[in-house]
């Protein structure tokens, strides 16, 4: 059914490109690549050498894993010719720089293509390497890599998330003429995840150079075993491995450093290691008075590993720790160096907005410290291993971490996800896992898996009994724990579930209600439990609906599909974000939660399934990197400095007189709101206490969020119930809505909002970039000749850079948005837009301007850096123009996806648009069906046309009615006005005419508002 015709209604919606525009690209993400390459001299520097520039990339098939007529069937050999494929350096992922389609794609990769590439590098090596040990290191391949040098096959690695290894010792030209060739094949079969996962080598890649004797990978093992007790014992195991011939006795010296890089401690052992064996070295350098890491002081120290023989030093490595000590208690909870915390966690996918999978340090920096700012001190990362990068960050940063292996075991949740591997590589890859981050001291919990359908199958004992033999034979210090949906009642004795929880230190439970998570608490008194997913409300930046209902359906008219930000959009399996707070906070026992989930990402975009909604609902922050209400909720909640936020962020699109709810969240008990300078009263949390003594804000009244409460709403433990805002309904007046929050009679905190008057510029602003990294995010505003933000404007922007950078992608937030990220154009949504800047490498600062049509750009000064790439994100970007999708009907809401308004249009009477919704029910909340008071439908034409009848079919049974009044407007060049000499003709029955007859309009858009007590549904609209 298609409503795009030139002779009929039209109305142009700007969603972005689609359809043909996605075909250009078919067969390479984007067509211009370098001439040439640099050198191929590797320039070879230490023990580790970065392997991410330089290398050559083809997009074989972008729509299936294999090679149709086999083009690339020799593409690993060293003599294949290459020179045609782009240049990329790496990380790289080739699915972000496609154009999204619906083509052959789902909702869950965020439409995203995947198929089958190659990658080739070539180098080659100096003559002083011959007879050095040489592998190459790959942090992560998305997916099933097979990794070729000089042709031959060294290996392959199917899973995306875990790092590998390969041995290239005798098999590279070591002669510094004869070019080495390292080609590696990846594959993305769709679908392969239920997330956006990214394609391609998208994490860092290395080549290690050592002597024949040297600390084997992962060989470095640290812990603090008596550091509870005070004392800074540091126990040290090394690997040593001896690939020579001979045997050899190794010295194993260990030197600690403090965080300011002075010795602390020293110690030194020997091991005999026989040829071609490895042997273990245990030493225990002790530190006098070791500073403690924490979430509030984060205290690194640094332990270089020395194995020298003979004298000479032969190998060198350097590993961060930390002292810390935990406690997970299955009554008093999460104790980190004594002290009784909450985990106050987030779960985050691996793809970083615009950039897709790529990693970058800077981008993984902004990305939590925009979570640090909310709150948070604990990161869950779902459902796999996390780059080494993002380990490094939270550590640096005081960022508590639950490092998660797996989304699924041995069954499935995808044709081609991991459950085709899992017998053969999970061992090993969860080896890896607990490897590559046994060191950190920001690591505090290891999960087996998430939401595994195996948990409640015959088998499923069996593989976790498995999965945590590996891990405590490795790393016996953490508690081994899983996240799942399968305990939300407890488990029958014997039961898979059962079985398993026996075996786990203790579970994170995904969306149980709270008496349920207490009911597990009785029944398993000895293991611990927190929140591993909570909350999921899923909300759009900026957009409100229903504040009086705990519940609301969803708009899914084209162009305006949306949820909203009232705490109250929730799908059936998910809870309130306060609901989730207020559970969490009453229970000493509960180790805290992490909420699903800290930023919008790419798929998954519940509660929708239609392109191109491609982004999901459920962040605090959206994909942008803007935070929404909910991350003012969770900051309420989750930090103690005084602060107040206004919902909603918008005090300009509003009628005058309207009356709009207006919710305030505070750290301080006491709270102001005024309206032009006229205070509209003071409001008050109440103080209370929970049952174990601790101090919380919150008001008293009966909320009516939990069915299963006696009372119908949530009640504490200690007979309280209320919300966590406070709340004013403001009849809307343009100015300036001013919230003041009070301690002790002094102002300590404030909130504005403005009314905006027309656009007249665009402004730029930018936080300082993350260590180690090339990437920036710069926001841009539209503001008005005021500077304040204009919530309607949404302008298509255009960013430009000066200087050694370059737009590496651009986002505004909005999740229905069909157009490619990584271009220089995208339009504002809601006034905002960001765009992350690559440096390039180059020395001098980047200019960055953002401009559009009729507005004052905007612009701004940042940092080069050396550490830039020239071929990385963007590099390859091409402009693809907007084409606007022409819609010839239009309506303020839909109620469901079957009932559009081009249905309208069709000519069939068993079709037409409707406002009706059903909200299931939720674990919590009864179902939701409300009739919305009003609503409107438009008709809109290529070009003004004379009218003066607008005819419509109304469905009256005993769901639909006719409305109880109609106004009828015309677009003019000053906003919609009413027509004059309005008549009503009703119709007479179900399917009969209803005529709106007028004085004669010439207009390009007609629109009828309607005010109804029932639901309204329309199977034809015309006008004449």
């Amino acid at each position: 059914m298609s409503n795009e015709h030139p002779s009929g209604p039209s109305r142009r919606l700007v969603l972005g490109g689609a359809g043909a525009v996605a075909l250009t690209s078919a067969f390479a993400p984007v067509a211009r690549a370098a001439d040439t390459l640099t050198r191929p001299e590797l320039a070879v520097g230490g023990r580790v050498t970065d392997l991410g520039a330089g290398w050559r990339f083809v997009l074989a098939n972008p729509d299936g894993v294999t090679d149709p007529d086999g083009r690339f069937a020799d593409a690993a050999r060293p003599a294949f010719d290459d020179s045609k494929w782009q240049v990329v350096d790496v990380p790289h992922d080739w699915s972000i720089e496609l154009p999204p389609t619906e083509n052959g794609t789902a909702s869950g990769s965020g439409f995203f293509r995947g198929g089958l590439g190659w990658y080739r590098k070539t180098f080659t090596l100096p003559p002083s390497l011959a007879g050095r040990r040489i592998s190459v290191e790959f942090d992560g391949v998305y997916s099933d890599a097979h990794v070729h040098l000089n042709g031959e096959l060294l290996g392959h690695h199917p899973y995306a998330y875990t790092g590998f290894a390969f041995d290239l010792t005798g098999r590279l030209h070591t002669d510094g003429r004869t070019p080495n060739v390292l080609a590696v094949r990846a594959v993305n079969p769709l679908p392969s995840s239920r997330w956006y996962s990214g394609s391609g080598i998208y994490r860092r890649v290395r080549l290690v150079v050592t002597e024949p004797v040297h600390v084997a990978r992962h060989g470095t093992f640290v812990t603090t075993p008596d550091v509870a007790a005070g004392r800074g014992t540091v126990r040290v195991t090394t690997d040593v491995v001896n690939d020579s011939g001979t045997p050899v006795t190794a010295e194993v010296r260990t030197t600690v450093t403090d965080p300011a890089g002075r010795v602390a401690a020293k110690s030194a052992t020997t091991v005999t290691v026989a040829a071609g064996q490895t042997a273990t070295a245990v030493t225990t350098p002790s530190v006098s008075g070791p500073q403690l890491w924490s979430v509030g002081k984060p205290r690194l120290y640094r332990l270089r590993t020395d194995v020298a023989v003979g004298g000479r030093v032969l190998d060198t490595t350097t590993t961060g720790f930390g002292f810390r000590y935990t406690e997970f208690h299955p009554d008093h909870g999460f104790s980190l160096n004594g002290e009784p915390m909450k985990l106050r966690g987030v779960n985050l996918h691996s793809s970083q907005g615009a950039l897709g999978a790529v990693i970058d340090p800077a981008a993984l920096e902004h990305q939590m410290r925009l979570m640090l700012a909310m709150g948070v001190n604990a990161l869950r990362t779902a459902h796999n291993p996390p780059a080494p990068e993002l380990v490094a960050v939270c550590e640096r940063l005081g960022i508590l971490m639950m490092v998660e292996a797996f989304d699924c075991w041995r069954t499935g949740k995808l044709e081609y996800d991991y459950h085709r591997d899992f017998d053969e590589w999970s061992a090993r890859d969860i080896a890896e896992m607990v490897h590559a981050a046994k060191n950190s001291p920001a690591v505090v919990l290891w999960s087996i898996g998430n939401e595994v359908p195996d948990a409640s199958m015959a088998g499923g004992p069996e593989i976790a009994a498995g999965l945590i033999a590996v891990v405590r034979g490795i790393d016996p210090t953490r508690p081994v724990i899983m996240g799942s949906d399968r305990y939300r009642s407890v488990p029958a004795p014997g039961s898979p579930q059962d079985l398993i929880l026996r075996q786990l230190d203790g579970l994170g439970v995904n969306y149980n209600t709270a008496q349920s998570i207490d009911g597990l608490h009785a029944g398993y008194p000895d293991k611990f439990f927190f929140e591993s997913e909570s909350s999921s409300e899923t909300s759009t930046r900026g957009v409100y609906q229903d504040p009086d209902l705990l519940n609301t359906g969803e708009n899914h008219t084209p162009g305006k599909r949306a949820t909203s930000s009232y705490d109250n959009n929730l799908a059936s399996w998910t809870f309130s974000g306060e609901y989730s707070l207020k559970k969490d906070r009453d229970r000493k026992f509960c180790l805290g939660q992490f909420l699903w989930a800290g930023q919008d990402y790419l798929g998954e975009p519940t509660p929708y399934d239609v392109f191109p909604v491609k982004t999901s609902f459920f962040g605090a922050v959206d994909s942008a990197g803007l935070p929404k209400d909910a991350f003012h909720l969770f900051r309420s909640q989750w930090t103690t400095t005084p602060m107040v936020h206004l919902t909603p962020m918008d005090w300009t699109t509003h009628r005058p007189g309207e009356p709009v709810a207006v919710w305030v969240y505070s750290t301080v008990d006491t709270v102001e709101l005024v309206l032009n300078g006229k205070s509209l009263g003071v409001k008050k949390f109440d103080r209370k206490t929970t049952v174990d003594g601790r101090a919380y804000l919150e008001t008293s009244e009966p909320v009516g969020d939990d069915k299963n409460d006696p009372s119908g709403s949530y009640t504490s433990p200690n007979g309280g119930t209320g919300k966590l805002h406070l709340t004013w309904t403001v009849p809307f007046e343009p100015g300036t809505l001013t919230a003041i929050a009070r301690s002790a009679g002094r102002e300590v905190a404030r909130d504005r909002l403005v009314t905006a008057g027309p656009p007249r510029a665009v402004t730029l602003t930018s936080e300082a970039r993350g260590d180690g990294g090339a990437m920036s995010f710069v926001t841009a505003t539209v503001v008005d000749a005021h500077g304040v933000v204009v919530p309607g404007g949404e302008p298509v922007l255009r960013f430009a850079v000066g200087g050694p950078g370059r737009v590496a992608g651009v986002d505004n937030g909005r999740q229905e948005l069909a157009q490619s990220y990584q271009q220089p154009t995208i339009p504002a949504f809601r006034g905002q837009a960001v765009a992350v800047i690559a440096a390039t490498g180059g020395r001098g600062p980047i200019t960055v301007t953002a401009s559009a049509p009729g507005l004052a750009p905007g612009r701004i000064t940042l940092p080069g850096t050396n550490l830039g790439q020239r071929n990385g994100p963007g590099a390859r970007a091409v402009e693809v123009p907007v084409r606007p999708v022409v819609l010839a009907a239009d309506a303020s809401y839909s109620g469901a996806p079957d009932t559009l308004p081009s249905a309208m249009l069709d000519g069939d009477p068993a079709t037409g648009w409707s406002n009706y919704y059903v909200k299931p029910a939720t674990a919590t909340l009864k179902a939701v069906s409300r009739p919305r008071p009003a609503d409107w439908v438009s008709l809109a034409w290529p070009t003004p046309r004379r009218l003066s009848v607008v005819t419509a079919d109304f469905v009256v049974d005993g769901t639909f009615a006719l409305p109880v009044s109609v106004e009828v407007t015309q677009r003019t060049a000053r906003g919609f006005e009413p027509v004059r000499g309005l008549r009503i003709t009703w119709g007479t029955g179900s399917n009969t005419p209803t005529t709106f007859s007028f004085d004669a309009v010439v207009t390009g858009e007609l629109r009828i508002t309607m005010t109804a007590r029932a639901f309204l549904r329309i199977s034809t609209l015309s006008a004449r």
